[in-house]
């Protein structure tokens, strides 16, 4: 018998295997698949170390929460990765408070550096007002350097900061006290899946959180780079050209004047004295109050850190200044003691540089107090005592946990599992604010939402998402929603929402959302 003929080899291109091609909106259904879950953990777990534990069950908790957080920034990273490679990254600039962007980045990563003892802080130069951008684009890059600086420093801290180089040129900076990076590694860690030195990597991470801030870089036609300072650590930059906003630079209101910073504390001293400078004032800072004293006179107002008398139990106010003592969240109660040992005030960390302004020139004489009450709402008991909030959430797990953390701030939670249920509530009852999930059986968040306003509804609407895409952001601001939450939600993500959307003068009482 002959032998058919041998069939052509078919071309290597045709033998290899087709890579499945995931869509955006797959891409979104994952996101919201794996991090639902992860967000009833880490809620949880939160909750959890906020309860009466002991010693051990503390260290316990702990470590859930620990993992969890490890877990779900594989899987933003992992994620994020895959859809920035399926295709073009679309940008959506518009104004951005540059100086703003950077306090929330700050603040929102704190209670971190405070877990490690480090600190965090901000500072942007006097004459720089809002720019044109990208600014989810830009908080995500900013973000992942700054929280890498946190993970990786042990003492000291992370100052996150912005010059010009050059005509509508800005280099964003964060610094940090950490172990630095080699020559040799600086530019394989900006490459997928690398790390900067294997041992670190204990400390988690996929790689992939540097190539995608390089990528998002790219893609603003700018550059991302890491350098070595000079006091030891690292430096990473991302610089770009940004089309500066007219009239936008606040004014400097601290001409003429001399403040003082005493603080062990490097990053604090340092971002102190930009800040001071930035509303035009003249600054000196010591990293102890007997030398700063040698180069301040009588009537200067001098700003103090906790951190130099903490454990002593003697809190006096420094002799013939006007001192303003520097304090962390979580030493508000410490307010009364300093105010009775005859301090002229008190700005909590990381500093804000308005309030920063204000109280110095109050110190001094110069401005009038405000009314008694709260003036810093990190430090508030609650953040919106009897404000009324309609929470839509299917998900049990995530319900009970928002209902936790917004009872805490005060609020009434009238909750509803579902977009039909969240427009039933709002026909008959009248709403603060509401907070409404993105994915549900039925109606959708972005689909409940655009009905509300169709209805007439006025009422901040809050988008609890738990997809970590700037185009799922996006897509909530489309909808006629005001902001968004990403899951899981932290108490002080939680608490500056409140603050922002339910503060007293945001709207009158009848813009309160109740359809007749």
């Amino acid at each position: 018998m002959r032998r058919p003929p041998p069939r052509p080899a078919r071309p290597l291109a045709e033998r290899r295997p087709r890579r499945a091609q995931i869509s955006a909106e797959q891409l979104a259904s994952l996101s919201h698949e794996f991090r639902t879950p992860l967000n009833g953990v880490l809620g949880m777990a939160r909750l959890l170390e906020s309860t009466r534990l002991t010693a051990e069950q503390r260290d316990y908790a702990t470590a859930i929460r620990d993992s969890g957080e490890h877990l779900l920034t594989l899987v933003n990273d992992v994620l994020d990765f895959a859809k920035l490679g399926a295709g073009k990254v679309e940008l959506h600039p518009g104004e951005v408070d540059v100086a703003g962007l950077l306090r929330g980045i700050c603040e929102l990563l704190s209670p971190r550096a405070r877990e490690k003892g480090v600190e965090i802080a901000w500072a942007t130069p006097k004459d720089l007002g809002a720019i044109r951008a990208d600014e989810g684009r830009l908080r995500q890059i900013l973000l992942n350097f700054a929280g890498n600086a946190v993970k990786f420093t042990e003492t000291g801290g992370v100052l996150v900061s912005v010059s010009q180089p050059g005509k509508g040129r800005l280099r964003f900076m964060v610094d940090d006290t950490g172990p630095g990076v080699s020559a040799a590694q600086r530019e394989r860690i900006f490459e997928a899946f690398a790390q900067a030195d294997p041992a670190h990597a204990s400390l988690g991470g996929t790689g992939l959180g540097l190539a995608i801030a390089r990528r998002l870089a790219q893609s603003m036609d700018g550059e991302v780079g890491v350098e070595t300072r000079t006091e030891g650590g690292a430096q990473f930059w991302f610089e770009a050209t940004f089309r500066a906003l007219p009239g936008t630079a606040a004014a400097p209101t601290l001409v003429g004047r001399k403040v003082g910073v005493a603080s062990p504390n490097p990053i604090v001293r340092e971002a102190a004295r930009r800040q001071i400078e930035a509303c035009g004032g003249k600054a000196v800072a010591e990293a102890s109050i007997e030398a700063l004293a040698g180069r301040t006179a009588f009537g200067d107002v001098i700003l103090v850190d906790h951190a130099l008398v903490a454990g002593s139990r003697l809190l006096r106010r420094p002799p013939e200044r006007r001192a303003i003592i520097l304090l962390a969240p979580e030493e508000r109660a410490l307010i009364g003691r300093y105010r009775r040992a005859g301090f002229a005030g008190y700005l909590i960390k990381p500093l804000r540089r308005a309030s920063l302004a204000e109280r110095v020139l109050i110190a001094a004489g110069a401005e009038q107090a405000p009314a008694a009450g709260v003036e810093d709402e990190r430090i508030a008991a609650a953040a919106a005592p009897g404000k009324k909030v309609l929470l839509v959430e299917d998900n049990p797990i995530n319900a009970l946990l928002a209902r936790a953390l917004l009872t805490r701030e005060g609020c009434e939670i009238d909750h509803a599992s579902g977009g039909e249920e969240a427009i039933a509530a709002i026909k008959v009852g009248t709403y603060d604010l509401i907070l409404m999930d993105m994915r549900m059986p039925g109606l959708s968040g972005e689909e409940t939402a655009r009905g509300l306003r169709a209805m007439g509804v006025a009422t901040p609407i809050v988008a609890l998402t738990a997809n970590a895409f700037e185009d799922d952001r996006h897509a909530c601001l489309a909808a006629g929603m005001n902001d968004f939450l990403v899951k899981p939600m932290s108490p002080d993500a939680l608490r500056a929402m409140l603050t922002r959307w339910t503060g007293r003068g945001w709207t009158e009482t009848a813009r309160r959302a109740k359809v007749g």
